[in-house]
């Protein structure tokens, strides 16, 4: 077991995009890091290898979150090497294809891997962390929800519902929770990088800068935007549990 000073901390999802940003704010922030991951092992290694380079110990560990038999190995092996955890960054999620208003080209086993993944894949991970929470310091949950979980938008309606799914989840789970553990949630807007690039295909730069145009802080928000507010939420606001936090610039309250 580790008898290192630094902090612990689970990222799921943490091989690209927000959950990347995330493992690296961690790593600089003084945490040990646990970097869970579905299918992305290169992408896992290499954010891995960047931990390190900051003083990280860290814990590569791949598993589907939808898997509840294969979060509860996750958590014990984490057990095993850091023996507790101060954060978790309940990150992982998925997405489905559909042709926008249409709603029959929505395929019902995408929606289903959808809530599998973003709502009960959030709940099983925070249920199996919490004995490892209990044993840290002022421990902390951080989902991953979204602007679309809030509001309409174009993106598909098993993504959004599912989003808004995890809004409640995380209010329920501060309730359920506390006082030993906060539980809150970032709802970034819409993101620069991959996931965006494959939502709007060919009308990403175009749409994107539109949408920069229209937002008080005249850009949109990147991984790192949405990570540093995690990192606050985790390690500052310890009276702040069961809320949302938007992450657009301003554009939805200006709107």
């Amino acid at each position: 077991m580790s008898t290192s000073p630094r902090k612990k901390a689970l990222v799921t999802g943490g091989a690209t995009g927000i959950g990347r940003s995330a493992v690296l704010a961690l790593a600089r922030a003084g945490f040990d890091v646990a970097i869970n991951y579905a299918s992305s092992a290169k992408a896992a290694q290499a954010v891995a290898a960047e931990a390190q380079a900051l003083g990280a110990q860290t814990l590569l560990l791949q598993c589907d979150v939808s898997d509840d038999q294969a979060v509860r190995q996750m958590m014990a092996s984490i057990g095993e090497v850091f023996g507790h955890l101060d954060a978790l960054v309940s990150n992982a999620g998925t997405t489905a294809s559909w042709k926008v208003k249409d709603l029959d080209s929505l395929d019902m086993a995408e929606w289903d891997r959808c809530f599998a993944v973003n709502v009960r894949g959030n709940f099983q991970v925070a249920r199996a962390a919490v004995p490892l929470l209990k044993k840290g310091t002022n421990p902390a949950i951080v989902n991953t929800a979204s602007i679309v979980g809030l509001r309409p938008g174009p993106q598909p309606p098993a993504y959004a519902a599912s989003k808004a799914a995890v809004v409640n989840l995380t209010k329920t789970l501060a309730w359920n929770l506390g006082p030993e553990i906060r539980v809150n949630a970032v709802a970034p807007g819409w993101m620069e990088g991959e996931w965006m690039e494959r939502m709007l295909g060919e009308k990403y730069e175009d749409l994107m800068g539109k949408r920069a145009k229209q937002t008080p802080l005249r850009r949109c928000v990147t991984a790192d935007d949405v990570a540093e507010v995690m990192l606050n939420l985790l390690t500052a606001n310890r009276f702040v549990t069961g809320e949302i936090v938007v992450i657009d610039g301003g554009f939805t309250a200006s709107t």
